[in-house]
């Protein structure tokens, strides 16, 4: 942007929206991101017209433009400068009417149509094996990613019976803290490893049954692959609900109910996995509410038993108060 004086600047700024073809190019640019090939289908014009525009309108710093593939795209910023932006919006607000500009967006539209049966043409044939293709092309851990995501940022969770760290480590990036607890010194050991790059990671050596951990200290509770461990799960889960806070969450990853004692003994486990009512079940009986539990679908490479999750929360004071308010209305009735 020029600067050398205030008038100079402002006629070059002036000069910028002075011109039919530049005010068409930014009205389209301003919402969508379009090549020179597109645009020049759009303004019905030729590619050194469309260019030599663009050209004016980068050098004045209202686009910006990136390649992608053999194509480069070009669209228009937020304008930082105040001046610049006033006699932007003063040439958009003069122009909202102009039937030129209406065509554009009417071609514009049609583009995009057209551009969708690609797309759908796309999906149509890769519909039966689409997750397939997308596993080799992308993997599957994106997912999981995404669904951490929403997790709370400000989230303490406990992963009760951490085991190596693992699930510790894939939390460790979407929350505040992460607390595991282990009675395992050489699963701890392998934690510790794992974990060693992430300061908001907290290792503990306990007993399920007695965390070292305080009332209502936690946001979240997990226990993945840990209850079928245990003899007697409901004091594990009347210990996970302690530790929530009111409005928390617990959640439980075992064994679905199997027989393959050879297994379990294998595994050193004391229980043949879990009905998802027994879960539910237990959860209520802990003090947790809204318990609700399914079976997980197998993984094909998956050689044990399958697997069940269970979720339930805490019941925090909203909770306390809609209860507080039903009964007083059943009173009253």
């Amino acid at each position: 942007m020029a600067s050398a004086t205030q008038p100079d600047a402002l006629l070059e700024r002036m000069a910028a929206f002075a011109d039919e073809t530049r005010l068409r190019l930014l009205r389209l640019l301003e919402k969508s991101e379009l090549g020179v090939a597109e645009l020049m289908e759009l303004l019905q014009l030729p590619q050194s017209t469309v260019s030599r525009h663009l050209k004016v309108l980068a050098d004045q710093g209202l686009l910006k433009s990136r390649a992608e593939g053999a194509n480069r795209l070009y669209r228009m910023p937020p304008i930082d400068d105040a001046s610049a932006r006033r006699l932007w919006l003063l040439a958009k607000e003069q122009t909202e009417g102009w039937a030129t500009a209406r065509h554009d967006r009417l071609r514009l539209l049609r583009l995009r149509e057209r551009q969708k049966p690609e797309a759908l043409r796309f999906f149509a044939g890769y519909a039966g094996r689409w997750d397939q293709l997308r596993a080799e092309l992308y993997g599957e851990a994106f997912s999981a990613d995404a669904l951490l995501s929403l997790l709370p940022r400000h989230w303490i969770v406990a992963d009760l019976g951490c085991g190596s760290g693992k699930t510790a480590a894939a939390l460790a990036p979407y929350v505040q803290r992460v607390i595991g607890v282990d009675q395992s010194a050489a699963m701890l050991k392998a934690a510790r490893r794992r974990t060693g790059g992430l300061a908001n990671v907290e290792l503990k050596r306990g007993s399920l049954e007695s965390l070292p951990l305080k009332d209502g200290s936690v946001d979240g509770v997990l226990l993945v692959l840990a209850l079928t461990y245990v003899a007697e799960p409901l004091p594990v889960i009347s210990e996970a609900a302690r530790v929530l806070r009111p409005g928390g969450s617990a959640a439980v990853v075992d064994l679905l109910r199997h027989d393959r004692e050879e297994f379990r003994r294998q595994m050193g486990q004391r229980r043949l996995g879990f009905e998802p009512e027994e879960l539910t079940q237990m959860m209520g009986e802990a003090g947790l509410a809204g318990a609700v539990a399914r079976p997980l679908a197998p993984e094909p490479q998956a050689k044990g038993p399958a697997l069940l999750l269970a979720s339930a929360s805490r019941p925090g004071r909203v909770v306390a108060i809609k209860e507080d308010k039903r009964a007083r209305r059943a009173k009253n009735a």
